[in-house]
Formats: C-alpha cells, sequence, structure tokens
C-alpha cells in the first residue's frame, strides 16, 4: 500500500534501533552492504556507512519515504530544468553547466564555457599583459566554491596566484594588497546583480589601489563573472572581459559557472573541465540510480535517521587531508542555507526539525580540539570522516600513514567505546560516523565529491518537504544594515547604544 509521508515518517520512528555493535554482530556482510564504491574514469571514491545505524528495516521504509515525498517526480525535473524552486518560480540549472538538464540550458552553458576558456587561455598566452596574481573579489557562493577548489587542486603550481577576498572587513583586503603586484594583478568582480554591497565596495576599493599604483586603466584589469552583464558594463567593465552565467544558477550551487573562472585560471581549463566532468559522472549516477543505491540519496536516509529519528540539532565533517581545510565551511553555507527552514515548499510550517548545524575541522587538529565532546560528551554527534589515499605531499611515507591510520581509528572508537571503572576514563560507544575515501584528490575526484554532496542536499529537501533552492533568511539582517547605513531609522535599545558606543550612529 502506497504510504504518505506522515504514515512513512511513524513508521520509520517506530522502529527498533539496535546498537552498532549488534549490527555488525547480526550481519556479517554489513560492510558489503553498506559500502559502494563510486567509479569515475581513472579513479574513484569509496563510500562507506556501515558504522551508521541504517539496517535493512529502516533502509525499506526510508525508500517509502522517499517513494511518498516523490522523490523521483522531484529528481527528473531538477535534472531536465523544471521549476523546482517554487517560491520564485525559478529552475535550479547547476547540473546544465555540467551537462545535464534542458536542451537549450546545457547549450547556453558550452557556450559560455568556449568563452571563459578562450579569456583564461587568452590571459594565460599575455593578451592582458603579464598577468601574475588574481584577486577575486565575491561573498557566499561566489567566494567559497572557488577558494575550496583553488586550496584543493591548485597548491604550489598555480599558473596565477588567486588571492580570494569576501570579507568586508578591509584587513581581507589588504592581505591581498600585500601578496600581490598591482603591475601584474587582475581583478575578478563575482556577483549574480552586481550590486552586492560587499562585492562592489570591495571592488571600488581595489580599482583605487591599483590607480594609486599607477595602473592607468584600472578598469581595464577587470573581469566581470555576473547574471546581470548590463550592469556590469554600466560599472565600468567591457563587454569582452564580462563572463555570465544563468539567473537560474544559485550562487552556492555557481563554481561550475564562469565563478569558477578563478578555478580555471589558477589550474589551467583542462583541470576545470575534468572538475566537471568528475561532477557530470555523479550527475549521472544520481539520474540513473534507484533506491537505496542511489549514494546521494543513501546519505539523506543516514542524515534523516539522526536529526528526524535520533534528535541530533548538529552534523560534523572532519577532512584528513590539508587540501581540504576548507570544505566543512563550504558544506555549512551549502547545506544550512539551502535546508535551514521552517516552511514547507508548499508554504506551510514543517512538523519536524530541518537541517541540522553542519561544523567540522581538519584531523589531526580537530582531535585535540573537539573530539573530546564527539567521544565523552552528552550530544550525539554523526560524523563524516573524509580522507583521500593518495598523499598529497612528498615526505616521508610516515606522514599519511599516521594521517589515515588516525582517521579510520577515529571511526573505529567512536563505535566501539570503552568501559572502564572509572567513568571518567569511560567511552560509551555507539556513536556514528560514515567515511568518504578518495583514491586521490584529483580535480574529477573533487568535482565528484562536490556534486555528491549538492545531490545529498537536494534529496534532504525533498524527504523533508522543503525547497531548498531559495534563501530569504540572509536578507533581513542585510536590509537592516542598509537602513543603518542610510541613517534616519530608530533601533530598539540594545542596538541604538551599540551604534552609538561606535560612532555610527546616524
Amino acid at each position: 500500500m502506497t504510504q504518505t509521508t506522515g504514515t512513512a515518517w511513524a513508521a520509520l520512528q517506530a522502529l527498533p534501533k539496535p546498537a552498532l555493535v549488534t549490527l555488525f554482530a547480526d550481519d556479517p556482510a554489513r560492510v558489503q552492504k553498506l559500502s559502494a564504491r563510486f567509479e569515475l574514469t581513472d579513479e574513484g571514491i569509496l563510500f562507506d556507512w556501515s558504522k551508521t545505524h541504517l539496517d535493512a528495516a529502516h533502509i525499506a521504509q526510508f525508500e517509502a519515504l522517499a517513494d511518498a515525498a516523490g522523490f523521483a517526480h522531484a529528481r527528473n525535473a531538477l535534472l531536465a530544468g523544471g521549476v523546482v524552486n517554487a517560491t520564485e518560480q525559478l529552475a535550479a540549472e547547476h547540473t546544465a553547466q555540467r551537462g545535464m538538464g534542458a536542451a537549450q540550458s546545457v547549450e547556453l552553458a558550452r557556450g559560455l564555457h568556449a568563452r571563459m576558456a578562450a579569456l583564461t587561455d587568452a590571459i594565460h598566452k599575455g593578451a592582458l599583459g603579464e598577468i601574475k596574481h588574481l584577486i577575486h573579489i565575491g561573498i557566499g557562493g561566489s567566494a567559497l566554491g572557488p577558494k575550496l577548489a583553488i586550496r584543493t587542486l591548485a597548491g604550489e603550481g598555480a599558473m596565477v596566484d588567486v588571492h580570494v577576498v569576501s570579507n568586508i572587513d578591509g584587513c581581507d583586503l589588504e592581505a591581498a594588497f600585500a601578496a600581490c603586484d598591482p603591475a601584474t594583478t587582475l581583478l575578478a568582480v563575482a556577483s549574480k546583480t552586481f550590486t552586492t554591497i560587499e562585492t562592489m565596495t570591495n571592488a571600488q576599493s581595489a580599482l583605487a589601489w591599483l590607480s594609486a599604483a599607477g595602473v592607468s586603466d584600472a578598469y581595464g584589469r577587470v573581469v566581470a563573472l555576473t547574471a546581470s552583464p548590463e550592469k556590469a558594463m554600466e560599472w565600468g567593465v567591457d563587454e569582452t572581459r564580462i563572463l555570465p552565467f544563468p539567473e537560474t544558477v544559485g550562487g552556492r550551487y555557481s563554481l561550475w559557472s564562469s565563478i569558477g573562472f578563478p578555478v580555471a585560471l589558477a589550474l589551467g581549463w583542462p583541470d576545470f573541465a575534468e572538475m566537471l566532468e568528475g561532477a557530470a559522472i555523479m550527475d549521472r549516477h544520481f539520474c540513473d540510480t534507484d533506491g537505496v543505491a542511489n549514494l546521494p540519496l543513501r546519505a539523506a536516509f543516514a542524515d534523516q535517521y539522526y536529526t528526524r529519528l535520533r534528535g541530533c540539532q548538529t552534523r560534523a565533517v572532519f577532512a584528513y587531508d590539508e587540501r581540504l581545510a576548507l570544505l566543512p565551511g563550504y558544506l555549512q553555507q551549502l547545506e544550512m542555507e539551502s535546508n535551514g527552514k521552517s516552511v514547507t515548499a508548499g508554504g506551510d510550517p514543517v512538523d519536524g526539525p530541518t537541517a541540522p548545524v553542519t561544523w567540522g575541522g581538519v584531523g589531526t587538529d580537530a582531535q585535540h580540539a573537539v573530539f573530546q565532546l564527539l567521544h565523552q560528551g552528552t550530544n550525539l554527534v554523526p560524523v563524516d570522516f573524509i580522507a583521500a589515499i593518495a598523499p598529497g605531499d612528498d615526505l616521508d611515507d610516515a606522514h599519511h600513514r599516521i594521517l589515515l591510520s588516525n582517521c579510520f581509528a577515529q571511526g573505529a572508537a567512536l563505535m566501539a567505546g570503552r568501559s572502564c571503572d572509572d567513568l571518567a576514563r569511560s567511552y560509551p560507544g555507539d556513536r556514528p560516523s560514515a567515511t568518504i575515501l578518495l583514491d586521490d584528490l584529483t580535480p574529477a575526484c573533487f568535482g565528484a565529491l562536490i556534486a555528491f554532496h549538492e545531490h545529498r542536499t537536494f534529496a534532504n529537501a525533498v524527504l523533508m518537504g522543503i525547497n531548498p533552492f531559495d534563501q530569504f533568511g540572509v536578507e533581513l539582517g542585510k536590509d537592516i544594515a542598509a537602513q543603518i547605513e542610510q541613517g534616519g531609522a530608530i533601533f530598539d535599545a540594545g542596538t541604538q547604544a551599540l551604534l552609538n558606543a561606535a560612532g555610527i550612529a546616524r
């Protein structure tokens, strides 16, 4: 009998919740059933959910929930370029940037990529003079994705030295100035509307820095990345240096569009294209695979188990690879801006928790900071461990061996625990984790990893019945900040006292 989402959730709530050690003892094939290898062209990624509390009964019922929530229909609409952002009546076409979507959108993406590739190649060949540095100015998704990709993939071998500036705090911009020679520096200004106050203020200051250093045509050093090319031209950027992207590509999903220009400039176009292809392979898996075999959907099952069935308010991500140090921060925006909602896609109050707080860090540093709480604290926190088999360094193999040993040991320790008569030295165990193990941190593996998390976020949204593609929650504080800047508005006594104390009351 077909279930409603309400009856599916009720059935899930009623299922027993065995301990992890019991699940392993009862099923010798558990690892094989809950692990899957995702194959790319020359490498792959191992996904292991065996140390989560998912079992056959929960998986079957989560599959029933997915059917009741219309997962297949929602997925097809997303990948076909249908309207999936109901509040703004828009498609979400980031997959079209990777070759899957409405035919006209895919064709447009190919044309825009060709334009970006040509400009990237021209800059590398000296068309804009000698360019050694790029200051990329954006905020949110216009900064987090490029910064993560460059940190992960470029290392010391970047073709152009890229500095990503997002904070309106002038210290951020001054740090980039200090690292760059204005005579050989290019600016990229990334803003969907080309009106974002933080971005445009930083851009004006960067132009002033170039001019003060004797650059005769500062605007000639600007590349605009925007969905509003006419605004960029009004601002002073020549049309030949404007790289557009569609309005249907949202900021936190925009790495694959012209927002990825600094990545292409740092890595070279072939590596950027490889990153796109890795993501496209994950898109095809997400499109063509049903039920628990669908890796992003399986991850969403685990996410919903802990958020909805176990009341977990946070989810931790630990990258056991220094190159992925920025990944937890990237996932914070992707997951919390997408799914941090209290209203369903139909406009009704939600009937349960939505996105948990995403947080994390880098192993092994985090072991000496936050793992005390994970092992012995009173909060149950599901953990994702992410690592690569191939090292990113040329040092003694001991470095990477110890790194991976610690990664795998933490998952084992969280699950097994350890009893002791001295309660201060006792570990309760039965604490869940999943592991994502890449063969290597290549552009293709990185692209697949990010696309996996995009689809995981979407799958979670469908299971919860919310719209992951609007973000009105970011607007209210910005509106009030604009009122402060304009002056004349009266605020609560506490805020007014702070404005007076800082000397910015108007």
